[in-house]
């Protein structure tokens, strides 16, 4: 059985980075944003990888995206972390390559605020048709913590949010 994350390493030199392993069956890979979609494919057509499932996180690094692909037959979940930077987040779409991305990537982009460049069907999924353009629940903006944007824009925002939802 070969090691999916030497392999990456050897493929990818320039776009690996740092390598967490928290046990023998988990380990999270960081990799260069701007190559996720050609280490996505690697991973998914010649590593013969599933997609578990797609995670984003807002860090102080800026929106932080989680790959987490396993490989089943030998028990192990690899995650490639990937960072998109803030304030305005784009990181390419995988969903050309892997079907399974479209609705996550779809949710990410709702609540986190990530376009994903080249998606086919990139509409809002989760979020009200009325919910405000450019407001993403899931950011530490909207919970006052971490703002991007002046004080005036959230003002802005906050206000425009009260006059809808009062309705």
């Amino acid at each position: 059985m070969i090691d999916p994350v030497k392999t990456l390493q050897a493929k990818f030199p320039d776009d690996t980075g740092t390598v967490e392993q928290p046990s023998v069956r988990r380990a999270y890979v960081d990799i260069t944003a701007a190559r996720v979609k050609d280490i996505a494919l690697f991973v998914f057509e010649n590593l013969g990888a599933r997609l578990v499932t797609m995670t984003a996180v807002e860090t102080t690094r800026g929106m932080e995206l989680l790959y987490h692909f396993s490989f089943d037959l030998a028990g192990i979940i690899v995650t490639l972390r990937a960072i998109a930077t803030m304030p305005e987040p784009r990181i390419d779409s995988i969903s050309c390559i892997i079907d399974g991305a479209e609705y996550i990537e779809r949710e990410i982009a709702d609540l986190f605020g990530v376009e994903f460049v080249g998606h086919p069907n990139a509409v809002r999924f989760l979020l009200a048709d009325d919910w405000p353009q450019g407001v993403y629940p899931y950011r530490k903006e909207y919970r006052g913590k971490y703002p991007y944007r002046t004080e005036e824009e959230l003002d802005e925002v906050r206000e425009e949010m009260r006059r809808r939802w009062a309705k």
